[in-house]
C-alpha cells in the first residue's frame, strides 16, 4: 500500500450554466449506465465490531472498528468513476431518569471516497464538513493501489474527539449513539433522485450504541 496524506480545503466552484447544464446531464447518463430498471438489492448490513469510549483531558473520544461491505450499487458506481459520500454521526445522550435522554454533543466526520481510472488507484478523503459547503473544513486525503485497503481505511476510527470535557458530567451517566451511512445528500442531484425514489440498493447503515457510566471522583 501506498499512503499520501495532504490537507486540502473543501470548496466548490460555482459553475456556468452551460456547464452545470452539462454536467447534469453526464450524471444522468451516468444513472442509464447504472442499471436503474433492474430491481435494487435489499439494504446491506452492517455492525460495529468494537467500541472504546475514553474520557481525557481533551474530551470524550471514541475508537471503533466496524464490519461492512458496500452495497453492490455503490461499488458499481465507484468503478464507473463516480465519487461517493459517507458519513460517521456521532450522538452524545445524557441519561435522565425523570425525562427522556439530552443530547449534549454530536459529531459528524465526512469521507468521500473515489476511484481513479487512469492511475487505478483510490483516494479517500476525510473532513470536518460536507464537501458540498464551500469553503468549509479541511480535508486529510489518503490513496491506495487496492479497493480492499481503502475499505478498511473507512471502517476504522481511531480517538475521534465527539464532546468536550464541559458538555460531560462526572456524576452522570452517557449514553453514546453511533451511525455510519451512505450520504446521498451530496451526489449529483440526478443520483439523488434515481437512488432516493424506489431504490434500496444504495443503503447502507451501521450502527451501536453504547453506554459511558458515572465518573465519581476518587475519595
Amino acid at each position: 500500500m501506498t499512503t499520501t496524506v495532504s490537507i486540502t480545503h473543501c470548496w466548490t466552484k460555482r459553475r456556468p450554466e452551460p456547464a452545470r447544464a452539462l454536467a447534469w446531464l453526464r450524471a444522468a447518463l451516468l444513472c442509464l449506465l447504472l442499471g436503474w430498471a433492474l430491481p435494487a438489492p435489499a439494504q446491506v448490513p452492517g455492525d460495529v465490531v468494537q467500541m472504546q469510549l475514553e474520557r481525557s483531558e481533551e474530551g470524550l473520544l471514541l475508537s471503533a472498528s466496524l464490519n461492512f461491505e458496500l452495497p453492490e450499487l455503490v461499488e458499481d458506481a465507484l468503478r464507473k468513476g463516480i465519487p461517493m459520500y459517507f458519513t460517521t454521526e456521532a450522538e452524545v445522550l445524557r441519561e435522565r431518569w425523570y425525562w427522556s435522554d439530552k443530547t449534549v454533543a454530536q459529531a459528524h466526520r465526512y469521507l468521500r471516497l473515489s476511484y481513479q481510472p487512469l492511475t487505478r488507484r483510490w483516494r479517500l478523503q476525510v473532513a470536518s464538513a460536507p464537501f458540498t459547503n464551500a469553503g468549509l473544513g479541511v480535508a486529510l486525503a489518503q490513496h491506495f493501489d487496492d479497493y480492499d485497503e481503502a475499505l478498511a481505511a473507512m471502517q476504522r476510527i481511531g480517538r475521534w474527539k465527539i464532546a468536550e470535557p464541559s458538555e460531560l458530567d462526572s456524576g452522570v451517566g452517557h449514553v453514546v449513539q453511533l451511525r455510519f451511512r451512505v450520504d446521498m445528500s451530496q451526489l449529483p442531484r440526478p443520483l439523488q433522485i434515481g437512488a432516493l425514489g424506489p431504490r434500496s440498493g444504495w443503503n447502507l447503515l451501521v450502527a451501536r450504541s453504547q453506554r459511558l457510566p458515572a465518573e465519581h471522583p476518587a475519595p
